[in-house]
């Protein structure tokens, strides 16, 4: 955490990317996402995210899912691509014959690419949006007994 956080604080993007595995993402990244995200305590908003998932079939999807909840929590813009942002492939090597994710992986970089300098053109004209305080609310309701 003590490297990743300066360097994370001072991005413009941060790309998020992970193997499938049991329709989820690496174990250990969890973690470590879960550990950077909450500790982190500089303002993440307008730093845009992305995800990547690699998969030898399924489980694309529900991965790339969980990746992207870590930048929507965070107020982070989520980079897109044409399709899902995964490429497909078992064994080393193998993802580079998946021409239709490697042609999502590039249009992903350039919509990153696009986003940032797009936020930084809005940052210098319009400054950030403005930021609703923080309310914490309960489900479980005492005025119901």
């Amino acid at each position: 955490m003590n490297e990743t956080q300066p360097k994370f604080a001072e991005a413009d993007a941060l790309v998020i990317a992970s193997p499938v595995y049991f329709a989820s993402a690496n174990g250990t990244l969890i973690s470590f996402l879960d550990r950077l995200f909450y500790s982190a305590s500089f303002d993440k908003s307008m730093k845009v995210g992305a995800s990547v998932v690699v998969a030898r079939r399924g489980g694309l999807t529900a991965t790339f899912d969980e990746l992207n909840k870590y930048f929507t929590i965070s107020n982070m813009p989520v980079a897109s691509s044409r399709y899902w942002n995964g490429v497909h492939g078992r064994e080393p090597g193998e993802a580079a014959g998946d021409a239709e994710g490697l042609a999502t992986m590039r249009q992903l970089a350039r919509n990153i690419v696009f986003l940032c300098r797009s936020i930084a053109l809005g940052k210098e004209k319009y400054g950030l949006p403005e930021k609703e305080g923080f309310i914490v609310t309960n489900f479980v309701r005492d005025d119901l007994k």
